[in-house]
C-alpha cells in the first residue's frame, strides 16, 4: 500500500483557503497513491472557536474530500470540525474512492488547551478494512493513551493525524515508535508546520514507523508531501516469528 502524507501549513480559521492549498498539494504529485493523509483540522488549524468554522457531514469540506478521493481513485483521510445535534466534534472522516464515509470523533480531548471545554469526546474506536489491510485511525492526544489503541483487532497500520506543537515534539517521535512496537504495526504519524493565531509553532514531524520501530520515513520539517509504500507479507513474516501479540494483556475500557 502506498501512502501519501501531506506536511503542510495551514490558514487559521479558512477553510475556503485551506481546501484551495490542499488541492494543489495533491494534485501536484503524479505518483499513483492508495491513501492520502491530511493533519487534524486540515481546514481551519487547531481552532477552540467551533462555531466559527464548523460544517455538517453534508458540507462542502466532506463533499471536497469525496471528489478528491474520486478524481484521484484513491482513499483519503483528516479531521475536521463537524457539527451535529447542537455538538461539536473533531471528527476524522475516512473517504473511500468511491467516496463512501467513515468517521471516528476524537476521544481524548485535549484539556489543556480547553478541548473538552467546547467539543464532544467521541467513545468509539474505529477500524478500517481498505485494500488488504486493517487502519486504526486516531486523532493527536489519543497518541497519549496507550490503552485505547492497543492493538486487540489485530490491525495493521496505526495512523495518527495532528497540530502537535514543537515545544513537545519530542514526546510526539517518542510516542509513535512506542505504540509501533507494542502493538507490532506499521505507524503513521502526519503533523502540520507553521504557526497558527495562537502563536504555536509546528515542525511537522510526519513519519512512518514499521513494527520494530524503525524509520520508514523519518521525522520531515519540510512543506511536502511524502510517499511511503507498506508492506504486508514483511508485517505477516515478523507477527508469525515474534508472535509478541498472543501475550498481551485483557482488559476492558470504561
Amino acid at each position: 500500500m502506498k501512502i501519501a502524507l501531506v506536511q503542510t501549513s495551514l490558514a487559521w480559521e479558512n477553510p475556503i483557503e485551506n481546501r484551495s492549498h490542499l488541492a494543489q498539494k495533491i494534485t501536484g504529485f503524479m505518483e499513483d497513491v492508495d491513501l492520502i493523509v491530511l493533519p487534524e483540522m486540515f481546514s481551519s488549524g487547531f481552532t477552540m472557536n467551533p462555531k466559527q468554522v464548523a460544517e455538517t457531514m453534508e458540507g462542502e469540506t466532506v463533499s471536497w474530500l469525496q471528489h478528491l478521493a474520486k478524481a484521484k481513485n484513491c482513499a483519503i483521510t483528516g479531521s475536521l470540525v463537524i457539527e451535529e445535534k447542537g455538538n461539536y466534534y473533531n471528527r476524522l472522516v475516512f473517504v473511500f474512492p468511491n467516496g463512501d464515509i467513515k468517521t471516528y470523533d476524537k476521544r481524548h480531548l485535549f484539556s489543556l488547551a480547553g478541548e473538552n471545554e467546547f467539543y464532544t469526546a467521541g467513545k468509539d474506536k474505529l477500524v478500517i478494512e481498505y485494500k488488504g489491510y486493517k487502519i486504526c485511525p486516531l486523532v493527536c492526544y489519543d497518541l497519549r493513551f496507550p490503552v485505547f489503541s492497543r492493538n486487540v483487532e489485530d490491525y495493521d497500520v496505526l495512523l495518527y493525524v495532528a497540530n502537535w506543537p514543537k515545544v513537545r515534539v519530542n514526546a510526539w517521535d517518542i510516542l509513535l515508535k512506542a505504540r509501533a512496537v507494542e502493538n507490532m504495526c506499521y505507524t503513521i504519524g502526519v503533523n502540520r508546520i507553521g504557526k497558527d493565531d495562537n502563536h504555536h509553532e509546528y515542525v511537522g514531524h510526519s513519519q512512518v514507523v514499521d513494527f520494530l520501530g524503525n524509520y520508514l520515513l523519518e521525522p520531515q520539517e519540510a512543506d511536502a508531501v511524502f510517499i511511503v509504500e507498506l508492506n504486508k507479507a514483511n508485517l505477516l513474516e515478523t507477527r508469525n516469528k515474534l508472535a509478541f501479540l498472543n501475550d498481551k494483556d485483557e482488559f476492558k475500557i470504561s
